[in-house]
């Protein structure tokens, strides 16, 4: 007997309830390889249909999670500091993958165009990748994921906005993942200076598909406030305000974050502007 085709929505949370991250990101990729089939007629179609994701998504017994304030600092410039690096990397990039399959799960009740699943199908696809480049990179270290305890406090904004999808797009892609643009420069930079050419590769792959994960939440943020004829500035701000714990902190990228549609005068009014330039 022939298996039921799975909706996009059971795939998401087939993803988020698999705890190990090379299965979880192996799994990842088959599904989103099988959307992008459908969406090109190669397949068959897939429904978006409906699911129930979990709260918390399902995690490896390893690493350890961490308040942020107890794990331990880096020290970037010594061996040891640079596969706490690595390994900081993977860990960011592992919620990720769960991040984008949570949006496509959770809001499946707000009406949206196949292109909001498209995008964040994409984004899952590069996340899987990344994750695997960075344990590739670890690897070659003689290490691993799981071989350092991490931030236990990267899925708080998933939690904070599990009813509230414009807060989801306004603290993830737009304040969150909009970070990492501009820290990641000076971590190829490190990496450079140590000649560490596989990790250049991978964290320059990571840069350049970055700037799209951060525009889609621009382009469906501005979708959503167009369609409920809000100002997408004071909509931004006040959502950051409500859903994000802190200042956002300078230096900021301000190229990229234009090519990913995030104007200074939507992020520069919620600056810490007292943060020293090397703040993290």
């Amino acid at each position: 007997m022939t298996e039921p085709q799975l909706s996009l929505a059971q795939m998401a949370v087939n993803v988020l309830t698999t705890a190990d991250g090379h299965d979880k990101t192996a799994l990842s990729r088959r599904y989103a390889a099988a959307w992008r089939a459908a969406r090109t007629g190669a397949a068959p179609a897939i429904e978006v249909g409906q699911a129930s994701p979990p709260l918390h998504p399902s995690r490896p017994d390893a690493p350890e999670l961490l308040h942020p304030h107890d794990v331990p600092k880096r020290k970037p410039g010594t061996p040891q500091g640079r596969i706490a690096l690595l390994h900081a990397v993977a860990h960011i990039e592992l919620n990720a993958v769960d991040l984008h399959w949570d949006i496509i799960a959770r809001f499946t009740h707000v009406p949206m165009p196949l292109g909001f699943y498209d995008d964040w199908v994409k984004s899952a696809d590069e996340e899987s990748k990344h994750f695997n480049l960075m344990c590739d990179c670890l690897a070659s270290l003689g290490s691993h994921y799981g071989a350092l305890p991490a931030h236990a406090g990267m899925w708080r904004a998933a939690e904070d906005t599990t009813g509230d999808l414009m807060g989801r797009l306004a603290v993830v892609p737009m304040v969150l993942e909009a970070r990492g643009l501009d820290v990641t420069p000076g971590m190829i930079a490190l990496f450079r200076k140590a000649e560490m050419t596989e990790a250049v590769d991978a964290l320059e792959t990571i840069y350049s598909e970055e700037v799209a994960h951060v525009a889609y939440g621009a382009k469906w943020f501005n979708f959503l406030c167009g369609r409920d004829n809000l100002d997408p500035k004071a909509e931004f701000h006040a959502l950051v305000q409500t859903y994000f714990h802190g200042a956002l902190k300078p230096p900021f990228n301000e190229e990229k974050r234009a090519d990913a549609g995030l104007p200074p005068d939507f992020y520069w009014p919620l600056a810490d502007t007292e943060a020293p330039a090397y703040a993290r």
